[in-house]
């Protein structure tokens, strides 16, 4: 997480991106198997939202207009796609109100970076919740719970030891 923030941080000073990142990194810790932090969503959104985001800068300039038409476009591409990973909406904010002198492959390849990121934490977090409910739990049963003093013979029969 902390090498992608540095990429982020090196290579522009698109510092939008952190949002998206740290929004989507939150949701995915608090309920990994929920459906907007499924791959398709997280994938489909963010790639929605980054196209929509240059695509408004390109035609309408870094300013509010382009801004507020990616952040429509986003959440209705998401809800009609079934893609909702809210945070893609600050994808698309960071793309269109970019500094002009930010290359266009810099930042897809960062928001690539981000996708990928998020990718591999949902499938940890969804992984280590597998693993923590498989283990079987053990009921525990205090030492001598069950000893009441008595103690088989060699005969079979109980009696004091």
């Amino acid at each position: 997480m902390l090498g992608v923030l540095s990429l982020v941080e090196a290579l522009t000073m698109q510092r939008l991106l952190f949002a998206s990142l740290a929004s989507s990194a939150f949701l995915i810790y608090l309920d990994p198997e929920h459906g907007t932090n499924r791959v398709k969503a997280l994938v489909l959104s963010q790639s929605l939202a980054a196209g929509l985001g240059w695509l408004t800068f390109v035609t309408l300039g870094a300013g509010y207009a382009g801004a507020a038409l990616a952040l429509v476009g986003t959440i209705l591409g998401m809800v009609l796609l079934d893609v909702v990973h809210p945070p893609a909406v600050a994808t698309a904010m960071s793309f269109a109100l970019r500094a002009e002198e930010a290359s266009n492959l810099v930042l897809f390849a960062l928001a690539l970076a981000v996708t990928v990121v998020l990718i591999g934490l949902q499938r940890v977090a969804v992984w280590s919740l597998l693993r923590l409910r498989a283990r079987p739990e053990r009921p525990h049963v205090p030492p001598h719970a069950n000893d009441t003093g008595r103690r088989s013979g060699a005969d079979g029969r109980r009696g004091r030891a």
